[in-house]
């Protein structure tokens, strides 16, 4: 028997609210334990419960953690999905089903591997109480599968005693299913299965963690004192993860108050008001939202641009328009929040990949804002916001100091003659501003949207309105050299690829699958918007550029085509805009039948 290790996908489908999130994160944890790089994702409905909902674990000892095609092992416990997911099997691979009753024949297939288990019915003699025993089946075929991929019980077991720990009467229970399923995996099934796991070095020091409780760190570290927010799914858990930090981190530890305000507001408008108006008065502040959000906060996000406030939002994308798919992962909102309001408006992206950008990215945005006195999104999407995900660990220097850019005191202005609040002093287009109450007599006291001129008098002079538009360029070229600059890979080939956010995660797999048919392209991960030097410099150096992306619009494209100074027939577009994860076959077809088309040359072809 030829075994293979450490290379499968394994898919679990359930019922929205049964319980079995739970066990199917401690089967991916405890692989992450074992040394073994994972990543997961969780496709659920955007109901509360009884809806289908799967989780699927990429396993690759190599490292490729996007979404890949097909699946080796399906786990179906969902009978309404039942014909799906067993259609969803690879040729060869294994369906795990409950066959407490009997499997119908017409969802048989004769190229897969059936492993039955009667979990209803191990669970009937163990547990009389009839909500432990639906919820322990869970648990059960967790038990079955560290059997039959060889997974290290101790592992797992050591799990449960953890996550469980100040609830010890659930410990023994829990432990109990596990070994019941397993226990019933050794003794009627062969095991372990020709698909296994072994214990590697693989993960390094990496962490796992998902891309909102990274941002909500992150914006703890950053210095926001203030969070103003809306639910909305997906973005509801980084507003959750910043309070839950702020808790532990942001209490006077002398008398336990709270040093940060959390306020739920009563719609997003409200929510970027609310942000708007501290970060007048001083506060690094910050909301969270998804794309209906940031088109309901358009008009409050022109008010923070033109009258130079500093302001936070993270918007963690979801498939739209509309209410669109709401637990489903795009990248669809880029041209909405870098043109967001009427008017000529741009505003600052950041566009993180990892856990550790969200974190790094979420604490930048707050110096960024105050730097250049402009509201700046940090754009994630579903995808990396929800999922655990494999992560370098974070790290932060104690000596770091915030940012507040031209911020000026009492004794400033006492020694100026008259404080211009719009004036460009430095030539880099951001003007001093003032806190209100800094100064009794001079200094900022109110802000408005209306236009005025260099010392904040309203005027309607084309001239002035003019003069102000013309800096407000300029503070954009100044924030060209602030933003995190592009990531490149460059050989000098002919082609080359941009991508950015979670399109990186397929990436590395693509470049090798392409390598394999003799394609090598170099690569541009785009890390913020507006864009820097080195990514127009990019585009000039290559006679074609595929642009990665997940929409449907090309927007990245409209966006590159826009700001720079290129001929866009050489931008090449790849969009992929189902809901799911982008996967590396898709990446792959893309560029190859492009080359084909074209008759561009392959590696093998040059060389000989």
């Amino acid at each position: 028997m030829t075994v293979q290790y450490n290379d499968f996908v394994i898919r679990f489908a359930n019922v929205n609210g049964s319980g079995s999130a739970s066990a199917n994160g401690m089967f991916a944890k405890a692989l992450f334990r074992m040394g073994i790089p994972v990543g997961t994702r969780n496709i659920f409905p955007s109901n509360i419960q009884g809806l289908p909902t799967w989780f699927e674990v990429r396993v690759s000892e190599k490292g490729y953690l996007g979404r890949r095609e097909g699946v080796d092992i399906m786990v179906a416990m969902n009978a309404e999905t039942f014909e799906e997911d067993v259609a969803s099997v690879s040729p060869g691979g294994y369906l795990f089903y409950d066959n407490s009753k009997p499997l119908p024949k017409n969802l048989r297939r004769t190229d897969i591997n059936e492993i039955g288990v009667p979990l209803a019915t191990l669970m009937l003699g163990e547990f009389t109480d009839p909500k432990q025993r639906s919820l322990f089946k869970n648990i059960c075929y967790l038990g079955v599968l560290s059997a039959l991929l060889n997974i290290e019980f101790e592992v797992i077991t050591g799990m449960v005693s953890k996550q469980y720990k100040g609830k010890d009467d659930l410990i023994a229970p829990n432990i109990r299913a596990l070994e019941v399923g397993r226990a019933y995996a050794r003794d009627y099934l062969e095991c372990p299965l020709p698909l296994q796991v072994r214990r590697t070095d693989k993960v390094g020091d990496r962490i796992m963690i998902d891309g909102n409780t990274a941002s909500g760190l992150g914006a703890v570290y950053g210095g926001a004192t203030v969070c103003a927010w809306y639910p909305i799914t997906p973005s509801t858990s980084l507003a959750e993860g910043f309070e839950r930090y702020a808790n532990q981190l942001r209490k006077d530890p002398d008398t336990g108050e709270s040093n940060f305000a959390i306020v739920q507001a009563e719609d997003e408008l409200s929510a970027i008001g609310i942000v708007i108006g501290a970060g007048w008065n001083g506060a690094r502040s910050f909301t969270a939202t998804s794309g209906p959000g940031v088109s309901l906060m358009s008009e409050f996000l022109g008010l923070a641009y033109f009258a130079e406030i500093p302001a936070v939002l993270f918007d963690v994308q979801r498939a739209g328009p509309s209410t669109g798919m709401p637990t489903r992962t795009q990248q669809s909102d880029l041209m909405a929040a870098a043109y967001a309001s009427h008017g000529d408006t741009k505003h600052v992206l950041l566009l993180p990949s990892t856990p550790k950008e969200c974190f790094d990215f979420a604490a930048d945005s707050f110096d960024l804002a105050d730097r250049l006195q402009t509201p700046v999104i940090v754009v994630s999407d579903l995808e990396l916001g929800m999922n655990d995900n494999l992560s370098e660990p974070f790290a932060w220097d104690d000596a770091r100091r915030y940012d507040r850019g031209k911020v000026l005191t009492a004794e400033d202005l006492d020694g100026m003659e008259r404080f211009g609040r719009y004036l460009d002093v430095d030539g880099d287009g951001i003007g001093y501003r003032t806190l209100p109450g800094t100064h009794p007599e001079k200094g900022s006291f109110f802000t408005r949207g209306t236009s005025r001129d260099e010392y904040a008098a309203y005027t309607e002079s084309p001239e002035a309105y003019e003069r102000n538009m013309q800096r407000l360029l300029k503070k954009w070229d100044t924030a060209k050299t602030l933003v995190p600059e592009a990531e490149i890979q460059s050989s000098g080939q002919r082609c080359g690829v941009i991508y950015f956010g979670t399109s990186a995660t397929p990436m590395p797999e693509a470049l090798d699958l392409l390598a394999e048919e003799g394609i090598e392209v170099d690569t541009c991960r785009v890390r913020a918007f507006p864009f820097t030097a080195e990514v127009e410099q990019f585009v000039a150096d290559h006679e074609v550029v595929f642009v990665v992306e997940q929409n449907r619009d090309a927007q990245l494209r409209m966006l590159l085509t826009n700001e720079l100074d290129t001929n866009p027939a050489k931008l090449v577009s790849l969009c992929y805009y189902a809901g799911l994860s982008l996967s590396a076959e898709f990446i792959r077809s893309g560029v190859s039948e492009y080359f084909n088309a074209n008759k561009l040359p392959r590696l093998s072809e040059v060389k000989s």
